[in-house]
């Protein structure tokens, strides 16, 4: 099961899970998350586990070129990890702290409503080392009283660092960060010399 921003990973790298990919989600075997027939595809994913020195291991679900969901690393995952990949290889580069753009990476949208698709595209064009308030994210992606509603899309962002919701914060403070929290989200952002 997805859970934005972090997630529970289950794979293996180089595994090709036979699977259902709907409303709801990635599922896989006997986990049907879909609420009927009309929902669900079964679909062939590639999933790659990559390691990040310091951070853990992570996890991206491919079909294609297209990034149809991304788990941030996390300490004591156990997956065998890979180097080779090319979003990899940018993703490890990212947690390096060097500079990296994101913005030639397909992602799988076609869940998303316009207005998320316009939250998607506004937080693409966050530059590096820069914040919004959930607010603003919202008035970037063309309405400017749905804040909360740019928090619940961050929340449950299915591409963090791709589409980088832990450049979003509350008018108050650093806002949340999912099943990560506030320290990882804190230490993305270090990596980028933001300070809050």
């Amino acid at each position: 099961m997805w859970r934005g921003c972090g997630g529970t990973g289950r794979f293996l790298h180089g595994v090709k899970e036979e699977g259902a990919w709907g409303k709801h989600g990635f599922t896989h075997g006997s986990e049907p998350k879909a609420r009927d027939a009309h929902e669900r595809h079964s679909i062939a994913v590639d999933v790659v586990a990559y390691d990040v020195p310091g951070w853990g291991v992570g996890e991206l679900y491919l079909l294609g070129d297209r990034l149809l969901y991304h788990e941030l690393p996390r300490a004591g995952a156990a997956a065998a990890a890979a180097d080779g990949h090319p979003l990899v290889d940018q993703i490890q580069a990212h947690f390096r702290g060097e500079r990296v753009s994101f913005g030639d990476v397909e992602l799988d949208v076609e869940w998303t409503t316009p207005f998320q698709r316009g939250l998607a595209e506004a937080l693409r064009g966050i530059p590096w080392g820069e914040v919004v308030t959930y607010g603003e994210l919202a008035a970037l992606a063309g309405r400017p009283n749905a804040a909360r509603a740019a928090g619940t899309f961050c929340a449950e962002n299915r591409f963090p660092l791709v589409v980088p919701c832990h450049r979003v914060v509350s008018v108050g403070g650093l806002g949340g960060y999912g099943s990560l929290g506030i320290d990882y989200k804190r230490r993305l952002l270090a990596l980028e010399g933001v300070e809050l």
